[in-house]
């Protein structure tokens, strides 16, 4: 195999709506190399995380470039050259920012990570992925759950929430009276 064919698969971060910029702290960038950052919980006091800490400790999956977080990711196809600044980017921020001794042992933890989150993508690609982590006992867990894309040409209108539907009929146009729901007359009742 050659360095510019395709190793495998990693997960990338995967940003639907803003949400995560909302949710988290520091959201990670869509389309980063990602792994599920649990190492960042390890020395913390999980019961005393409140707020945007706690939702990253309990939904945050770890972009390898920003060390910011997402809700979910993508299970995408990596070549060994992605993979391998995967592990640079994360090393670096294992060197720099959360201490690491030095490079190697840096670049060591960070391979380990990456080959983690690499064991999660045993599913096809396109594959999303979310996580639930919590403590049990003392020890980090975490859950993950997945989601497929639809297959071409699947039903276009299963989970929405909403479905328009244009008619002909001409008939009584509803109409509620939400103050007077409000003051607590009946449904269907005039306002005078």
């Amino acid at each position: 195999m050659t360095k510019t064919q395709t190793s495998g698969k990693l997960p990338r971060t995967l940003r639907l709506d803003p949400s995560d910029t909302f949710v988290f702290a520091q959201a990670a960038e869509p389309g980063e190399w990602a792994v599920t950052g649990s190492f960042l919980f390890f020395d913390a006091d999980l019961s005393a995380l409140t707020g945007k800490d706690r939702a990253a400790f309990r939904s945050g999956f770890v972009g390898v470039r920003s060390l910011g977080f997402s809700t979910l990711v993508v299970v995408s196809e990596a070549s060994d050259a992605e993979r391998e600044a995967a592990v640079e980017d994360l090393a670096r921020h294992i060197h720099e920012r959360l201490g690491a001794p030095d490079r190697e042992a840096a670049c060591a933890a960070a391979r380990e990570e990456i080959e983690v989150a690499a064991s999660l993508c045993n599913l096809p690609v396109g594959s999303v992925v979310a996580m639930h982590r919590s403590e049990r006992d003392g020890e980090i867990a975490e859950e993950f759950r997945t989601l497929h894309q639809r297959a071409p040409g699947a039903d276009p209108l299963h989970g929405r929430a909403f479905h328009f539907v244009e008619t002909d009929e001409d008939g009584p146009e509803e109409q509620a009276d939400l103050l007077g729901l409000l003051n607590g007359a009946p449904a269907g009742a005039k306002r005078a």
